[in-house]
């Protein structure tokens, strides 16, 4: 196996403000995502897999929480040069602003880079969900002879507005770029893609937001080119005067940086064989937790993913994903929701001195319905509570909960009282 001279970069992004209230009390890749990880473990056992271990994560909103998890998840062997650190945006001499775009931060990373021997560099997004092996990205990056590499994929006409759209030769070779085109723009933005691709009429191929760049080349555009961002100025000034070359994904991918992505991509989980397949020889790493098994009592379970330490009673569960330490009373119904579970188990002590105050146990009570929602971490839903998602129901922020898409978006810690009804 060639052993590549790699050092990936997993860029943490904004506010995140289109996955709010998530990112409310936590930054985008401190997500939890499928019951058990976080975001960010997607791209960096993506890199773990395909065997590169020097990896730093830049962040700089609501850091706090991500900091923790990869501290205590991500060490490895005095004897091992790998490392995943955090590099939070700084003031420094040469600047007090923070990041002003994916550009932007790996510019001001670039005294920590000059610490390390790498030939090539890969960049990753913090947001999104699928399965690479790198090495062969980086091995199709070396044959092509190319300084730049973009991951695309080949998506119709309706996704591609969505997208940064790039053009190719059949060679490969990257001619031209536009940043999410309208619909009426797209005639002659077609790329040579495989005749599948063709048949299901995805012949624009989108920007994955994932690069790879000569170490010399980089250098150089960061310095001669003062955008900002990589996907909306960099990328496309480099065209002509770099070799920019496409590296086609034929896999599942998706970018979960909406609620409504987000909630697809943990329901889809629970398909039979889902397109993000837990169930492989590919490892996500996390965080270990030492929990106990989980146990159900009297409950119907179809198409569930459920993880360690839950504590179920509920009458049913259907295409549901059950997060850690997660408590379900009885004679609950739980349709299509993400329950990311709880941080802590409550003591027997505890919970009868919430019984007898009346004060909703963390979890989810007896005797309720829940239906299209996502229960944002150690939320205390009380007993008869209806939560009934779905596109009847408008947008709103309230104390509580948020409503986007038709999906209801139980609040971090926040506290439903019995006998509630939303929707």
């Amino acid at each position: 196996m060639i052993k590549h001279n790699v050092i990936s970069v997993v860029l943490g992004g904004g506010k995140g403000t289109r996955l709010y209230p998530l990112t409310l009390q936590r930054s985008k890749p401190a997500v939890p995502i499928a019951g058990k990880y976080r975001l960010v473990d997607i791209p960096i056992s993506n890199c773990l897999n395909s065997g590169y271990n020097r990896i730093y994560v830049l962040t700089q909103y609501n850091s706090a929480s991500l900091n923790s998890h990869i501290k205590n998840t991500y060490n490895f062997s005095v004897f091992s040069k790998g490392f995943v650190d955090i590099l939070a945006a700084e003031q420094t001499n040469e600047g007090e602003k923070w990041y002003q775009g994916t550009a932007d931060a790996v510019r001001h990373m670039q005294r920590y880079l000059a610490n390390h021997d790498y030939d090539h560099l890969l960049i990753l997004s913090g947001d999104q969900l699928y399965q690479i092996d790198f090495q062969e990205m980086i091995e199709h990056h070396i044959e092509s002879d190319a300084e730049i590499s973009i991951a695309t994929i080949p998506v119709n006409a309706k996704d591609a507005t969505s997208f940064g759209i790039l053009k190719s030769d059949e060679a490969g070779n990257i001619t031209a770029f536009t940043e999410k085109p309208t619909t009426d723009l797209l005639a002659g933005w077609e790329s040579e893609v495989s005749d599948e691709m063709k048949a299901e009429g995805k012949v624009y191929l989108a920007s994955m937001g994932i690069y790879v760049f000569n170490k010399g080349v980089l250098s150089s555009m960061l310095a001669e080119h003062q955008g900002m961002d990589f996907g909306k100025e960099l990328i496309p000034d480099s065209i002509g005067k770099h070799h920019v070359h496409s590296y086609e994904y034929r896999g599942y991918w998706t970018d979960i940086g909406t609620i409504d992505s987000f909630f697809e991509a943990n329901i889809g989980l629970t398909d039979d064989i889902p397109k993000f397949n837990l169930f492989d020889r590919y490892t996500i790493f996390t965080r270990g937790r030492m929990l106990p098994p989980s146990k159900v009592s009297g409950t119907t379970l179809d198409k569930v993913v459920l993880a360690d330490g839950c504590i179920v009673a509920a009458e049913r569960i259907e295409r549901s994903v059950i997060g850690v330490r997660s408590r379900v009373g009885a004679g609950t119904v739980i349709k299509t929701t993400y329950m990311m579970g709880t941080d802590f188990y409550q003591t027997l002590d505890e919970i009868k001195a919430a019984n007898e105050q009346g004060v909703p146990l963390a979890g989810v009570g007896e005797n309720c319905y829940i239906e299209n929602a996502i229960l944002d971490k150690s939320c205390c839903i009380g007993s008869n509570v209806r939560i009934t998602g779905g596109t009847h129901l408008e947008d709103g922020d309230f104390d509580t909960h948020m409503i986007r898409d038709g999906i209801v978006v139980i609040k971090k810690r926040a506290v439903v009282p019995s006998g509630t009804v939303i929707g």
